[in-house]
């Protein structure tokens, strides 16, 4: 957790220049849920990051992603954000959650799904992915 949150940090000041970034609503209340140490550092990285809308089409993309097992209905934020970068057309969702997005072994079935939908396929990543230079 620790070398996540350094290589973040690090992606952050380093690379993040290279992107148009973008966050939801979502990422926000995900952030200010409970109480951790470095909570308001998390915050502050994205409140001025221009916000996704969430159009009602999003319901149905999260449903049909619950209906074919895409996602844990126990984690319908997993859903929701990548129901938001798909239909948003984002190029890249940036996460950790290596278990239910940014996983090798969902993204085709990710791709077929959101192919059927008509929706856009982002990449599914973590910060060290999209460094140019090694962070090890």
């Amino acid at each position: 957790m620790i070398a996540r949150r350094t290589w973040t940090r690090e992606w952050w000041e380093r690379y993040k220049e290279r992107y148009e970034l973008v966050t939801s609503e979502a990422v926000v209340a995900e952030l200010e849920e409970g109480e951790y140490q470095t909570q308001a550092d998390a915050v502050k990285l994205v409140a001025g990051l221009p916000r996704l809308d969430i159009p009602d089409e999003i319901a149905e993309i999260i449903d049909t992603y619950l209906i074919n097992h895409l996602m844990p209905r126990e984690r319908l934020g997993d859903a929701l954000h990548l129901a938001l970068a798909s239909y948003h057309k984002c190029d890249f969702l940036l996460t950790w959650n290596c278990s239910h997005i940014a996983n090798a072994n969902k993204f085709e079935h990710i791709r077929i799904i959101n192919t059927r939908l008509g929706l856009f396929v982002p990449a599914l990543v973590t910060p060290i992915e999209l460094c140019t230079e090694d962070m090890s």
